[in-house]
């Protein structure tokens, strides 16, 4: 996984967003971005293709998963 940013079409926010939380859910993203379903999609959709979120379905809704994120908050020393 590279380390550096490779999505343009990102904006800031979205990244502090995915850095502040393990997870997120399509409408944490569309609440906090402004932004609309689609554009929301297709920013997670890409992330997920890339391996810096998992897509992991819990009864009817999708959660975004930080996983990188959720192992340093979750590592035991």
């Amino acid at each position: 996984m590279p380390l550096y940013w490779t999505h343009k079409s990102h904006s800031q926010d979205l990244i502090n967003n995915l850095f502040s939380h393990p997870y997120t859910k399509m409408e944490f993203i569309m609440r906090d971005l402004k932004v609309s379903r689609h554009t929301a999609t297709k920013y997670l959709d890409a992330l997920c293709e890339d391996g810096l979120l998992k897509k992991q379905k819990i009864i009817r809704s999708n959660y975004y998963i930080n996983n990188a994120l959720y192992g340093i908050l979750t590592k035991a020393d």
